[in-house]
């Protein structure tokens, strides 16, 4: 029989790390929002990278509440064991899928270009000038001059050597032709 006075410490750390997990959440999403905001990036961006942390600490609490209620190691091993060896098959052929989504993390902090940005992929075999369209959390899209549409994995931007283009070629000849009229 179940009896709340046994079981008392567990309940309350429980409620207590519940409650915390929900006060994590607010502030830590106010938080992204607001370097969001700041950084002037899409609410789109915003939202997937709120997901992916609010993920991360719903696995950090499932963890702590095992702990908690002492579930015996020897049944989370075996548990945690046979999810991982499903996953790891399922995703040997995907790696990348994770290695682009820990990139688009990485741009959506760093953001070293934005939306709208004519960038030059510097690679040997096909080199690629394009506006940003887009940026997800896999790939980003391109369209070159042509009006040609290229979807671009995000570890490969990392990968590669990068330069933004500058946007507008007639304030810097502006600039020199009005030198040169001073001199």
């Amino acid at each position: 029989m179940f009896s709340f006075k046994e079981y008392s410490q567990e309940i309350l750390a429980t409620v207590i790390l519940l409650l915390t997990l929900v006060a994590l959440r607010v502030i830590i999403a106010k938080l992204i929002r607001r370097y969001a905001s700041t950084s002037q990036l899409l609410e789109h961006r915003t939202n997937l990278v709120i997901k992916y942390i609010h993920l991360l600490m719903n696995i950090l609490v499932t963890i702590s509440l095992i702990v908690i209620w002492g579930v015996d190691t020897k049944d989370i091993f075996i548990t945690v064991s046979s999810i991982a060896t499903v996953i790891g098959v399922a995703m040997f052929a995907q790696w990348s899928i994770l290695s682009n989504i820990t990139s688009g993390m990485i741009l959506f902090f760093s953001f070293p270009f934005r939306i709208g940005d004519t960038i030059k992929i510097h690679d040997k075999d096909f080199p690629i000038e394009a506006e940003i369209e887009d940026i997800s959390a896999f790939h980003v899209n391109l369209r070159t001059k042509e009006g040609e549409r290229i979807i671009f994995p995000n570890n490969l931007l990392l990968q590669k050597g990068i330069s933004i283009m500058p946007a507008h070629y007639e304030e810097k000849e502006f600039l020199i032709k009005n030198l040169v009229g001073i001199l």
